[in-house]
């Protein structure tokens, strides 16, 4: 959530960058319930004043024998307006909270102001694209040859959009979280293994609520109101809601594995069947909460262990700087990797790292404190550290062979029998 203060200071400033993510912001609908809720209190804290100075009088007139019945008519006139306002205050709090929660976070300087995704920037490749001297396939056929999924029954089992491991499919997603959790443990995040179900207010903190409680899956229990978690993010950004932190604890850096959720898959293409675009996937999420001035090393230091991982799989990919446009609510600088699919012929990103700055902590009131000074609010990073579905089809599609078999990377070997080959079933 944005400090209300920015908005004060500088109204036209704050509402031209918000524009640049979402256009049809209107920033001035909530300056003006600030103002009148500001009016509200001044009169209201005037009144109590006016009460609490007359009711130290009272006892006085009282003891001087003089008549305070006109006294008291008063102060019960002044106590229904007090009770009256408060409630109007409370309303109009309450329609200010809600709409400064539906703002975006604020975009940094370095992003490229702009509403349109193919103005991303490309900031860094590696390697290059695998080239074949055959007719390749995509990973769904590659898939059903090596019986590796079973896309049939996970739709019979649950719905369409969900997917299900077989054999040597469950084995390589396995060894694929393996070996992305020794990788971030070994760069220094700390592992966590967090609930599945979250409460509303671990949402809002994270800022899925209320944005987009309509990507949501969410519990029809009457005795529960949880949410299936979206992403890692949202128990990981929960853990310190409501703590001030020592300096000398930060940063924190998490790590953790978990299945996430999201009823909204998106917009499928003829191509993104299979793994593409599922309402479960796989993912390890690193998250780290910094002190402001660190927050920049900290962001580098979560893209560079994202990258080891495709680097260790020999996997090409580029690092998008993301527009304004293509910027998710809660962040003010995102740079997305993505990873060439020989299949889909196009890059699909596969790791989204981002700075949210103050933006979740304030929402979740995650502060620290230097010393004697007061409690300031931390600044919270998150980067998918990778989602493993589309990693599984950049795997399939660019290391497919001549003869049908799939050559397993040399890194994941060894969480595999060392085993050199996917080879299709007899």
């Amino acid at each position: 959530m944005l400090d209300i203060k920015l908005l004060r200071e500088n109204p036209k400033i704050i509402e031209k960058k918000l524009k640049s993510k979402i256009p049809d912001i209107d920033i001035f609908k909530i300056l003006s319930l600030d103002e009148e809720t500001r009016k509200i209190q001044k009169k209201t804290d005037d009144l109590k004043a006016q009460k609490n100075k007359v009711s130290k009088e009272i006892p006085l007139l009282k003891k001087a024998n003089k008549d305070v019945k006109a006294i008291f008519n008063e102060m019960s006139k002044i106590s229904k307006e007090i009770q009256t306002l408060d409630e109007k205050f409370k309303k109009l709090l309450q329609e200010k909270d809600f709409l400064l929660s539906t703002l975006p976070n604020i975009p940094d300087d370095e992003a490229p102001i702009s509403l349109n995704v193919e103005d991303n920037k490309c900031i860094k490749t590696h390697g290059e694209k695998k080239t074949f001297d055959f007719p390749i396939k995509n990973h769904t056929e590659i898939g059903e040859s090596l019986n590796l999924f079973d896309f049939k029954r996970a739709a019979k089992i649950s719905k369409n959009r969900f997917s299900m491991y077989t054999n040597m499919g469950a084995r390589l997603e396995w060894a694929l979280i393996n070996y992305m959790l020794d990788i971030h443990l070994q760069n220094g995040f700390m592992q966590i293994i967090p609930p599945l179900l979250v409460k509303k207010e671990t949402m809002f903190g994270a800022a899925q609520l209320p944005k987009f409680k309509d990507q949501l899956f969410c519990l029809e229990d009457k005795d529960y109101d949880l949410y299936l978690i979206p992403t890692a993010e949202v128990p990981l950004n929960g853990i310190h809601m409501d703590e001030i932190l020592n300096e000398d604890e930060l940063p924190i850096k998490y790590v953790a594995y978990t299945p996430c959720f999201r009823r909204e898959a998106g917009a499928a293409g003829k191509n993104e069947r299979g793994l593409i675009r599922t309402h479960q996937f796989n993912k390890v999420e690193l998250f780290s909460l910094t002190k402001p001035e660190d927050s920049e090393k900290v962001f580098n230091e979560m893209l560079s262990s994202a990258e080891e991982v495709l680097k260790g799989l020999d996997l090409h990919y580029r690092n998008m700087l993301l527009c304004t446009g293509d910027m998710s609510f809660a962040s003010s600088k995102t740079i997305d990797i993505e990873v060439f699919l020989p299949g889909q012929d196009r890059y699909y990103e596969v790791s989204s790292v981002s700075n949210c700055k103050d933006f979740q902590a304030r929402r979740s009131k995650i502060r620290y404190r230097k010393k004697d000074e007061k409690p300031t609010f931390v600044h919270t990073l998150n980067a998918s550290g990778v989602a493993t579905s589309r990693l599984m089809v950049a795997i399939l599609e660019n290391f497919q062979q001549k003869d049908g078999c799939v050559l397993i990377p040399i890194a994941l070997r060894k969480y595999l029998d060392d085993q050199k080959y996917l080879t299709p079933k007899k």
